[in-house]
């Protein structure tokens, strides 16, 4: 409780030194960023904090946090110079309602899901480990990179800034690695919840209509409160329909029996997602009850290649990954993707705007161009908040880099000073300077980064079907299409349907053209061609091509949909033109729906890429490109599906309004169903026991000596460890568990994860490390044993069960199983407890 607490204040006092910053950077904003200042603090504490210690100024300790606050104090104090102090208080006093739910909001998401990581603590199963030994690693590293626990002697190769954010919260708040990995999927649900608060509250108010609003500005009468707070019920609580379907196939519904009692069901075989399409289990009931049930609702794509082979397929939402408690990437950045997006909607509205254009180009003739007409202050935020994207999730970088560069070049369309044409210059001049100046930023992250991705491969034979995708987004996509008919209404442009549909079919038909063209191109090169039709079961190139053709249209559900939503998008977008604009295309109600449509867009084409094409990796298909780009997607569409529904509800009348609100309670309904069951199954019902945000106790109860062990080496000084490697190479074991919890680096831990980490340099990196620890355990020659301690560095080496387990006689490889005499003679136990043993050696060790 007292860490939990510590977290609280130190991260409230961080939007204290952060508001004054967003303040003047962010005036468009009725809010001017409150909501989001939290984010913001945290991001440029840990960014001066990350910089300065990368470029060896700073050493990673809490002196070196306390320098890197002061320098944030600094920014405060510049941006305090900036504005008028009765100006600001008078603001405050006006936005007290608002502040206090923000406040509220926060106390109440970051109290309740620590609760809930306190019901099922454990860092064990799926990437927890990975990412609790990032912490701890980081945590343990004097200096930046930090050095991966997995990889003795390289740094990480990885977006690492989430877990430098939560180790620098660790660090200054003196709490341990395993409960600041609980505390910090907690803190990023809370940062989540007040950041989509904040989206959703600056979008109604400043589409509250001309002549409602006043001339006090900041200070007029609040008029949206509450309903803000169906933004974060969208994006974290709100889920896919698997859960609801779910629910029907246990009870039963839709399945047959036969004189025989065999079950069967057209609707769940022709649905075809993986269990559901198996009879249900008895006792029938509305609960689900099958072991990790849960976990399906991350699952419902489905592919198969020509073979019809299953391909898996990840398809995770925001609810799912917070009940899972994996605090990966994707979850990390969604705090910083409420703030990406609350800039890009500053951008809009006309915030941030420069009376001076910059920077001055000289051009020949001694003319001179300036292509940015945004202050240098708000660019340089921009270029830290977006640039972090990718130190944070580097997939996220060109879509919020994207959203923010259409957002500035919009803001001059619907004020008519440019047509749409000539604002793509300005989008593209904003890409430009703003993302270089992201890049330059984060470069030594760049400098140390390697990666899977070996570019881009087509999806010539995975066209998503529509019944999935509805499933999917089944909770988004009905509020979100009926918002675009209705701002449709109000178009004077009579063209803009069949321009949008124009737009959108070529758009989606060169997509599909350039796929097909890739693919043909791959097979035209001699050593690419077998892979390729390996890795979809081809026989041939005219297998490939024709069921390129024959799938796209015997599932046209899926892209029916995503034309659609194009069509919408495009030719709505489209109809603003400088020939054409008008006071309500400048006005700030005009604006903030534009945004809405703007963030449609831009989540309709994160799912229409995978349609397409995705990256190449070592998984070989699109499960890992759907799976980063359905999650971002739905945080987008969830913030335009909350402002959609209340948009509706507030002006819609009569029956319409009356169906619409029937219909969008009967589907909130369905989007429920997953986390109280989820929820209660994730927990064991909540069930009273030792609740704890120690990620560790379950091992303290199971292991007692590998913890104590654990508990000696997290004391220790540093040095490098060797402990049991899987033979079979595989993940998500208890394997590189002394290096995880401690910290400290292993020689090797777990070798899929270094693969997908470092791509084509894995194999150099790693070179003959498996074969020489298990060399190390099993060898009966000190000398040779020795050699291997003398030639990675190593310390630390741990013999307890699991070592004993992996290296036994049955082994080919060590016939002897493991030799321990000759760690008995030569080495001292600097740790002994019941079946663990830790043996040191500091190269001074004689026979």
């Amino acid at each position: 409780m007292s860490h939990w607490a510590i977290w609280y204040l130190v991260v409230t006092g961080l939007s204290w030194l952060a508001f004054p910053i967003s303040y003047r950077l962010l005036p468009a904003l009725k809010d001017r960023g409150y909501a989001v200042s939290r984010a913001l603090g945290l991001l440029l504490w840990g960014f001066l904090f990350w910089l300065l210690a990368s470029l060896g100024i700073l050493r990673n300790e809490p002196t070196g946090l306390l320098f890197a606050a002061a320098l944030m104090g600094g920014l405060t104090l510049w941006a305090l110079l900036g504005v008028h102090p009765q100006e600001m208080f008078a603001w405050l006093r006006a936005q007290r309602r608002m502040i206090l739910v923000v406040e509220v909001l926060f106390l109440l998401a970051f109290a309740l899901w620590a609760l809930v990581r306190a019901a099922n603590p454990e860092a064990v199963g799926t990437e927890k480990p990975m990412e609790l030994a990032f912490i701890n690693a980081i945590l343990k590293s004097p200096t930046f990179p930090p050095h991966d626990p997995w990889l003795s002697g390289y740094a990480i190769s990885y977006y690492y800034f989430g877990y430098v954010l939560v180790a620098m919260l660790a660090m200054i708040s003196g709490t341990p690695g395993a409960i600041a990995f609980n505390l910090g999927v907690s803190l990023v649900f809370a940062l989540s919840a007040i950041g989509a608060y904040g989206l959703l509250y600056n979008l109604l108010n400043a589409s509250v209509p001309v002549a409602r609003q006043t001339n006090e500005g900041d200070l007029a009468p609040q008029r949206h409160i509450l309903s803000p707070l169906l933004a974060p019920f969208f994006l974290l609580i709100v889920s896919n329909l698997e859960g609801f379907l779910h629910s029907l196939h246990t009870r039963g519904l839709f399945w047959t029996a036969d004189e025989t009692g065999a079950l069967s069901s057209a609707f769940w075989k022709w649905l075809d997602i993986k269990d559901l399409n198996q009879p249900p289990a008895l006792p029938l009931s509305w609960q689900p009850t099958r072991f990790w049930w849960w976990w399906r609702a991350s699952r419902v794509l489905q592919d198969y290649d020509l073979a019809n082979n299953a391909r898996e397929i990840i398809d995770e939402f925001p609810f799912f990954s917070y009940l899972l408690g994996d605090l990966h990437p994707h979850v990390l950045a969604m705090p910083f993707a409420m703030l990406a997006m609350t800039i890009a909607l500053n951008f809009l509205l006309g915030g941030s705007r420069s009376p001076q254009p910059w920077p001055r180009l000289r051009l020949s003739r001694g003319s001179e161009f300036a292509p940015l007409r945004l202050s240098p202050a708000a660019a340089l935020l921009a270029a830290v908040a977006l640039g972090g994207m990718a130190f944070l999730n580097i997939w996220d970088f060109p879509l919020f880099l994207t959203l923010a560069a259409s957002a500035y070049a919009l803001s001059f369309v619907l004020q008519g000073e440019k047509s749409i044409l000539q604002a793509t210059a300005d989008f593209l001049w904003f890409g430009l300077f703003v993302g270089l100046a992201g890049v330059l930023l984060y470069l030594p992250f760049y400098l140390s980064f390697s990666s899977q991705a070996g570019g881009v491969l087509p999806n010539l034979i995975y066209p998503t079907r529509g019944a999935h995708l509805w499933v999917m987004f089944g909770t988004l996509l009905p509020p979100i299409l009926a918002y675009l008919v209705y701002f449709s209404r109000s178009l004077t442009d009579r063209q803009w349907l069949a321009r949008g549909l124009g737009l959108a079919g070529g758009f989606m038909l060169l997509l599909w053209l350039l796929s097909l063209t890739l693919g043909a191109l791959i097979l035209l090169i001699p050593e690419a061609r077998a892979p390729f039709l390996g890795s979809l079961a081809a026989q041939d190139s005219a297998q490939l091509f024709s069921n390129a053709l024959i799938r796209r249209f015997l599932s046209p559900g899926g892209w029916i949909t995503l034309l659609v939503l194009l069509a919408f998008c495009l030719g709505l977008l489209t109809a603003f033109d400088r020939r054409n604009s008008s006071a309500q295309e400048a006005s700030p109600p005009f604006r903030a729906r534009t945004f809405a449509v703007l963030l449609i867009l831009m989540g309709t084409l994160l799912v229409v890429g995978p349609e397409f094409f995705y990256l190449r990796d070592l998984f070989g298909w699109r499960m890992n490109t759907i799976f980063k780009f359905y999650f971002t997607a739905w945080q987008v569409w969830s913030i335009a599906a909350s402002y959609g529904a209340v948009i509706l509800v507030m002006e819609l009348r009569g029956s319409l309004r009356a169906l619409f609100s029937l219909g969008i309670t009967a589907l909130l309904a369905a989007g429920l169903v997953y986390p109280v069951f989820g929820l209660w199954s994730k927990t064991n019902g909540f069930a009273p026991g030792q609740w704890t945000l120690d990620s560790s106790a379950y091992l303290a109860r199971q292991s007692p000596d590998e913890m104590k062990a654990i508990q000696f080496l997290q004391a220790a000084p540093p040095g490098v460890l060797a402990e049991a490697v899987d033979y079979q190479g595989g993940d998500y074991r208890e394997y590189g568990r002394m290096a995880t919890f401690s910290g400290h680096p292993a020689v090797l831990g777990w070798i899929g994860h270094q693969n997908q980490w470092r791509g084509e340099n894995s194999g150099k990196a790693m070179g003959s490390r498996q074969d020489d620890i298990e060399r190390l355990y099993c060898t009966r020659n000190w000398q040779e044993a020795r050699l291997i301690l003398d030639q990675y560095s190593i310390r630390y080496v741990v013999v307890g069960t699991l070592e004993r387990a992996t290296y036994n006689a049955n082994d080919d490889a060590c016939p002897n199983g493991l030799v321990e005499t000759k760690f008995i003679r030569n080495l001292p136990p600097v740790f002994s407890s019941g079946t663990v043993v830790i043996y040191e050696y500091t190269g001074l060790n004689d026979e």
